[in-house]
């Protein structure tokens, strides 16, 4: 399969070194197993370290007994840095054999040839792999990346709260009756001025462009006639959606406006806040992450939040990919480690921390669980951002938060969803 390489200086440092090797030396995958004496570096990000490390190590331990002389390295990464780090790992001879990545990254590292080609008839469940998942590893009918877990955003509701304030435990099914519900709870606890029945980051753009796909609107849509992609946040659904998102914003957001959603489950965690809109794990996190509140244990519940025109609110497809770096010595080694990390019997693990599996077979059992339905629910009708090659280059650019920003701060929906779709069209088809 032949890619698509822009010889961006970007593309062309992580091409140069092919000769490089990110494991060993030479290639080893004829020697018998027992006998392989190479290193194989994975880089998984910190949720595994921190949520499901029982995994990376039972993983691991299978690995050894069939390599029993294989170096697996296993370097955990922090979101907020990991891409930088790749792009000069790439571009040197010292780099990942096996790395995870966002679902939204991964068309970049597919179309400068970052990415092995892999079959996925080497992984179990692959025929019934979550189809957004899927899509984000494809490329002209071939893959590159493994669907390793997905995730859909819910309400996480201080269920204390709304039984004292409503005499209900349970989420309203409508966004007015959701409001009705919110106005009560702010009299009963807003005499802290700094609380938040709902608490919306004016920058959270995973959230208003769920608002967007409720009105029917997208981020940017592809031109056939023109065959490139063009920003469309300045037609009228996608500026109803984004208006939606802003009034609630200003309407329920006691705090500062203009943040964006990294902390939001630290503010529910410190009393600060009824309801906020994230990742079903983030419940936890409330109560057990780094700055979570251990007397939330028991107070913290999730739900599916509702939207637009008495609906519910569409969710962000979000989640993570694994893939093998194709300039790799050891891909065959990678391959083997990612499958067993992608295995049903590993995906069970991952199901019973209420993470999402990343097939529709193992996903069944959670739609049917009271406490894990709202997030399996909400997969199947969740939207995703552009399959663009310049989309990585969008986020990294802040079109999004920046367009958000201008809006909380006083600016017009229509002078700022122009821009936005300006920059959107400089960025979105040229490889970043």
């Amino acid at each position: 399969m032949r890619r698509k390489l822009t010889a961006t200086i970007g593309s062309m440092a992580m091409l140069a070194t092919l000769a490089a090797c990110g494991g060993s030396g030479s290639d080893n995958s004829s020697k018998d197993p027992a006998d392989r004496d190479d290193t194989l570096t994975v880089w998984l990000m910190n949720d595994a370290e921190s949520t499901w490390p029982e995994l990376v190590k039972d993983v691991n331990a299978q690995f050894k007994k069939k390599y029993p002389k294989v170096n697996v390295k296993v370097q955990f990464q922090q979101w907020g840095d990991k891409a930088k780090k790749l792009d000069t790992a790439l571009g040197g001879s010292k780099f990942p054999d096996v790395v995870e990545l966002g679902n939204t990254e991964t068309m970049t590292y597919i179309l400068n040839g970052a990415l092995a080609e892999i079959d996925e008839k080497k992984y179990d469940n692959s025929d019934t792999w979550i189809q957004g998942l899927k899509d984000t590893c494809t490329f002209e009918g071939q893959m590159y990346c493994v669907p390793y877990y997905a995730g859909a955003r819910v309400a996480v509701m201080n269920t204390e709260m709304f039984e004292k304030s409503t005499g209900s435990k349970e989420l309203p099914e409508t966004e007015d009756d959701l409001k009705k519900a919110l106005k009560k709870v702010e009299q009963e606890y807003g005499s802290d001025r700094a609380f938040s029945a709902l608490y919306l980051p004016g920058k959270y753009w995973y959230a208003a462009m769920s608002y967007v796909a409720g009105y029917g609107g997208q981020i940017a849509e592809f031109d056939e006639g023109a065959k490139e992609w063009k920003g469309s946040l300045s037609k009228p659904e996608a500026r109803k959606g984004i208006q939606h998102y802003v009034d609630l914003v200003k309407d329920w957001n006691n705090a500062d406006k203009t943040k964006d959603e990294q902390d939001h489950a630290n503010v529910m965690a410190n009393g600060k806040a009824a309801v906020i809109y994230g990742n079903g794990w983030e419940a936890e996190s409330v109560v057990k992450g780094e700055s979570g509140n251990p007397k939330m244990e028991g107070k913290v519940g999730i739900a599916g939040m509702p939207g637009p025109n008495g609906k519910p609110l569409p969710s962000f497809i979000g989640g993570s990919d694994l893939a093998v770096i194709e300039k790799s010595n050891v891909k065959d080694l990678g391959e083997e480690w990612i499958s067993l990390f992608t295995s049903e019997k590993s995906m069970k693990v991952l199901s019973a921390k209420n993470i999402l599996p990343n097939n529709t077979k193992q996903l069944e059992p959670l739609q049917k669980d009271p406490k894990t339905a709202p997030i399996a629910n909400a997969v199947p009708d969740a939207w995703f951002t552009p399959i663009a090659p310049g989309w990585t280059a969008v986020e990294k650019q802040l079109v999004l938060e920046n367009m958000l920003l201008e809006i909380v701060r006083g600016g017009s929906v229509e002078s700022a969803t122009k821009k936005a779709d300006a920059k959107i069209n400089e960025l979105i088809n040229t490889e970043a």
